[in-house]
């Protein structure tokens, strides 16, 4: 009863819209925020690794000012296409995400403080790393850092939202606003399973870098091919460890979704496991034989749609936690039929550009040896 009391009532302004519009742009927009999220960090992480531990030391500082020259492009591109699902999650979810965001105030306020140093950081590598590649090497590992930890605290604030059974509990203990989620014990698996998809993601980034490179200088594209392929390989292998502790962390009722209690996650969660394992063998073949195409095209297309099952397996889960207290049918819908049709264009237009965008930003020359 005290939980139940602690949610704030549903915002009684109609939405503009029916439920099930905001909550497939949700899905449609984190999926694309995840994808600009996954190639930033994993970038940013890869780029760390080749300038502090390559073998080689020239190979190991093209790499990482390579890979520093699209970070302050795509955390930008992060950061704005993760407005839009959070814009949505405040429609559909907003009484729980505030609640949650209030309780633990100043770690979520310090985002923009974070998010600002590590901006500075990676722009200061991108424009002065080929003439100071030492200090730029610690500029960028801070800067990772930093976003690093903006994730956790993003992941502390939305396993927050879905218990309310917790709320009271930590707002009275420090109602300063001084608070984190680090009792959940699916917190630090949940996050791991981001993080490492991150890493795999990064090794994509790689791999895309490496087909830019192809014609002009192959021996660099295949050292790339094999750098970013072998992450990608090894990052998707410790997903399978790192999924079911995930798993096994959740309480039993949310275990048994995925264990045929809903046909719809059961069978999305099984679609990725083979998808992800398929991905995995495609990847090191292509690796092994120098097939750019291959692990440039198709792996990225089977890893794109199994981000797609992992994005509605994850709201499948929110909605089970949250199903006590939430209850879409009570939403009051008021359908502003002059606006929606052109709002859904321009989403749609919007999308199209940013692929084109992308396309063009991989095509973008390589920068030189130092």
């Amino acid at each position: 009863m005290m939980s139940t009391n602690m949610v704030p009532i549903l915002d009684l302004n109609p939405l503009p819209a029916p439920y099930w519009v905001f909550k497939v742009l949700l899905l449609v927009t984190f999926f694309l925020h995840l994808l600009a999220m996954n190639a930033m960090l994993g970038g940013a992480v890869l780029a760390v690794m080749a300038h502090f531990t390559g073998k080689d030391r020239t190979h190991g500082n093209r790499v990482f000012l390579d890979v520093a020259k699209k970070i302050p492009s795509l955390l930008p591109a992060t950061v704005t296409l993760g407005i839009a699902p959070l814009l949505f999650l405040q429609v559909i979810y907003g009484q729980f995400f505030y609640t949650s965001s209030v309780i633990m105030a100043w770690p979520w306020f310090s985002v923009l403080v974070m998010l600002t140093i590590a901006y500075y950081g990676f722009y200061y590598v991108s424009y002065r790393g080929g003439k100071d590649p030492g200090r730029a090497g610690w500029v960028m590992l801070v800067s990772t850092l930093l976003v690093t930890f903006i994730g956790f605290i993003y992941s502390n604030n939305m396993t927050l939202s879905m218990d309310p059974n917790h709320w009271a509990a930590k707002y009275f203990a420090h109602p300063n606003g001084l608070n984190l989620n680090l009792s959940e014990p699916t917190l630090f698996p949940r996050y791991l399973h981001f993080f490492v998809a991150a890493i795999a993601v990064g090794g994509l980034l790689l791999v895309f870098m490496a087909l830019a490179n192809w014609k002009r200088d192959n021996d660099y594209a295949r050292r790339l091919l094999y750098f970013g392929g072998k992450t990608f390989t090894f990052a998707t292998m410790a997903q399978f460890v790192v999924g079911i502790l995930f798993l096994m962390a959740l309480p039993r009722e949310m275990i048994m979704l995925f264990m045929g209690g809903s046909p719809l996650a059961s069978g999305l969660m099984l679609f990725s496991i083979v998808a992800s394992g398929i991905a995995i063998m495609v990847m090191s073949k292509a690796v092994r034989t120098g097939n750019i195409k291959v692990a440039a095209v198709q792996v990225p297309a089977i890893i794109a749609i199994v981000i797609a099952a992992m994005v509605v397996m994850r709201d499948i889960l929110r909605d089970a936690y949250l199903k006590p207290y939430f209850h879409p049918e009570q939403f009051t819908v008021k359908t502003q039929w002059t606006v929606l049709p052109l709002f859904l264009l321009l989403f749609v237009a919007g999308v199209v550009l940013w692929i084109v965008m992308m396309r063009r930003f991989f095509k973008a020359k390589s920068v030189s040896a130092s």
